[in-house]
């Protein structure tokens, strides 16, 4: 199994997703993962790849969420030569991708109805047609999915189909949110020290004050907040020891503080002015770099989040001079 694919956690909710992990793995029974964002669907749905007799054969991810409607279809099924405007050429989608592998459909819950008329029937028959093709392409795929959504919620309100619902579901597993685990923090917390050691030639100490504030904390970006917080320390720190100062307020002084860090604290209003439209600026510009790192830097998700659409927000962050977060390639739950 590739080293850089890792649960950290000795909780029992973690033990119990290790054996579910293990019975899948087994199977090609249809998985659904449903966790908050940041809890590790997609290192689970590796997991279960990883360990299962498919482990040699292609592992296709797809993030429902990312991908422009109107660009998911051919993503998924590929299309045909001439098939629409600038299709020059035939190309293969990520089930043809993934055939004898593993397909990955994160944030399936963000895919539009007439998409998962089609993801029912590759489901059903396991075959389908390219876009602008009419030939029926039989693949040998196992499907996970994965949402942050409640989709029995969503069936209900109309936005999700019912009968595809009950074909992801065969196998749900359920990742609880790191509020919910507490006692994984400080392994992860080692494990994060440890892998930005290697890049910054030194290894933070986090004193028992700095663990109390993260054990007080909800962790609502769960582990992928915990792995940013860890990496800002390192940046932000002089020495080995925690500067509780970079720590970030809200975990500092509780969530409801993240307005306390957007006005600077030597602003004096009464005296001197202020500039209303450079501390409008900042509050923006935080606020989008907030929602970003919650999100994993998914862009749509983020802009759900600050509720605009997606050319919105990365005009706005062209604007204010934010640049796309660099990702590394190690994963961790």
């Amino acid at each position: 199994m590739q080293k850089d694919i890792v649960i950290i956690g000795n909780s029992p909710q973690i033990q119990k997703i290790h054996a579910l992990i293990d019975r899948l793995a087994k199977t090609n029974s249809t998985a659904l993962i449903m966790g908050e964002s940041g809890t590790g669907k997609e290192l689970v749905a590796k997991m279960i790849h990883l360990k299962s007799p498919r482990s040699k054969k292609p592992f296709i991810p797809v993030n429902c969420a990312a991908i422009p409607s109107e660009l998911l279809e051919s993503e998924l099924f590929g299309h045909e030569k001439g098939a629409f405007t600038g299709a020059s050429f035939s190309r293969p989608g990520r089930f043809e991708l993934a055939n004898e592998g593993t397909i990955f459909l994160d944030e399936i819950g963000d895919m539009p109805l007439h998409l998962q008329v089609k993801i029912l029937r590759v489901i059903q028959e396991r075959a389908f047609e390219r876009i602008g093709g009419t030939r029926p392409i039989k693949v040998d795929v196992r499907i996970i999915a994965a949402t942050n959504k409640n989709l029995e919620n969503e069936v209900k309100e109309g936005r999700f189909r019912e009968d595809l619902f009950w074909r992801l579901n065969v196998v749900p597993v359920i990742i609880p949110p790191l509020r919910e685990r507490k006692e994984d923090l400080i392994p992860l917390c080692e494990y994060f020290v440890e892998k930005f050691s290697q890049n910054f030639a030194y290894k933070l100490k986090l004193t028992s004050s700095v663990m109390e504030l993260f054990l007080n904390y909800s962790w609502p970006g769960n582990v992928r907040e915990l792995e940013n917080t860890i990496e800002r320390l390192y940046v932000l720190s002089d020495g080995e020891v925690v500067d509780i100062e970079s720590i970030p307020e809200k975990i500092r002084y509780g969530e409801n503080s993240f307005s306390r860090e957007l006005i600077p604290e030597d602003l004096n209003p009464l005296s001197s002015g202020i500039d209303l439209n450079e501390v409008l600026r900042e509050y923006e510009k935080k606020l989008i770099l907030h929602s970003l790192n919650l999100h994993g830097w998914v862009k749509s998700r983020a802009a759900k989040y600050l509720n605009i659409n997606r050319t919105t927000l990365i005009e706005k962050m062209k604007r204010l001079g934010i640049k796309d977060n660099e990702k590394t390639d190690e994963q961790i739950f």
